[in-house]
């Protein structure tokens, strides 16, 4: 490493960003034109950056806006996407991704960013990083556009685990508040339940334990419980957090995707559809336009992995130039605001305050 590259790293010459460069589908060219658009940006952002020197020198010699700003860490190897998260644990060492999540567990880096394999890379931030005290099972939070005046709404976890019990759900809750109070600035968000109606009495059994532990903690951790949300109410104003387990958000985050597919492709081909339509589409342009931005997802790409000693930003496996860009402003925006400290502190706050609460109630005198 050269003196400049060293300097570089100094938390006193900006925020450090530790980067997977091998990690995606569109390889470290995308990745690095994503660096250099953050750059431009910002100049307090520095990165370390895991991956082939050989490619990625060239690439990033070539963008001026990253001169003297770059550690490159050498390594020929890299997590596919197609990899089993349990083959990286064994043999992932060595990886541009290992390497990623190292400099964060090292202090060299204060967030990692990658758009590799998303259950290799919780595989390796949860073995290299490990848990929050308290924390029974991490969770990805995603920003889903809303009719919020913020314009999205925080929804978790999406994918990280499958299941969840009550008390993850309350920990969901306490993480999700968070994340949006450091991601999106809301002092006391709104949190609802996804169910499958409203009414209190919907839903499975532990929905409904979860439903009493999320709605006890809310005055004394400064957030609104809203009660059960339904899928609909995902993008609208009336909530600012959806919590639920893994496989549900999941589900739900892949069908949003696939349905925005879906009716942009409808668009495109009804503007195209006759002569006359297609000079509708020239009088409608600018809206269309606005329309494009507004929905468009590279600008909330990052899912963010909550619950570890350290934070971790996941970028769409496809994200382009423009996707990486606004995962690495997600990244820096935690980085600056202390996220992973407070995040624990919360969790914590919410582990005792559910003590107190078994403690006093096993206290109670029993009474006829």
């Amino acid at each position: 490493m050269t003196a400049a590259e060293t300097s570089a790293t100094g938390t006193d010459r900006g925020t450090v960003i530790s980067i997977d460069a091998m990690g995606g589908d569109r390889g470290p060219a995308a990745v690095v034109a994503g660096m250099a658009e953050s750059a431009a940006r910002n100049s307090d952002i520095r990165y370390i950056v895991h991956g082939d020197r050989g490619l990625l020198e060239p690439l990033i010699a070539k963008r001026r806006q990253l001169a003297g700003i770059c550690d490159i860490r050498h390594t020929d190897q890299s997590v596919s996407m197609d990899e089993k998260p349990s083959h990286v644990m064994r043999h992932g060492k060595g990886t541009s991704m290992w390497g990623a999540i190292d400099s964060v567990r090292d202090g060299e880096a204060t967030v990692a960013v990658s758009c590799g394999n998303t259950g290799a890379l919780m595989a390796v931030s949860m073995l290299r990083l490990r848990k929050v005290a308290g924390v029974n099972r991490p969770a990805i939070a995603i920003l889903w556009p809303s009719a919020n005046t913020q314009g999205f709404n925080v929804m978790l976890d999406v994918g990280a685990d499958v299941r969840a019990d009550p008390s993850d759900l309350l920990q969901y809750a306490l993480m999700g508040v968070s994340y949006a109070r450091n991601g999106l600035g809301l002092k006391h968000p709104r949190i609802g339940i996804l169910n499958v109606g409203t009414e209190e009495h919907k839903g499975r059994a532990e929905l409904k334990e979860a439903f009493d532990l999320v709605q006890c903690a809310a005055d004394t951790n400064g957030y609104e419980f809203i009660g059960f949300v339904e899928g609909s109410d995902i993008p609208s104003d009336k909530i600012d957090i959806i919590v639920t387990d893994g496989f549900t958000g999941n589900v739900a985050l892949k069908t949003a995707e696939g349905t925005a597919r879906f009716v942009r492709r409808l668009l495109g081909q009804a503007f195209r559809y006759s002569p006359l339509s297609r000079i509708g589409a020239l009088f409608a342009l600018t809206s269309l336009k606005r329309l494009r931005e507004r929905i468009d997802p590279r600008r909330v790409n990052g899912g963010v992995f909550l619950g570890l000693n350290g934070t971790v930003v996941k970028s769409h496996g496809d994200a382009d130039a423009t996707g990486v860009s606004a995962a690495i402003r997600l990244a820096f925006q935690l980085a600056q605001s202390g996220f992973t400290e407070k995040l624990a502190a919360r969790v914590a706050s919410g582990l005792q305050e559910r003590e107190d609460a078994v403690t006093s109630t096993a206290e109670e005198p029993i009474t006829e």
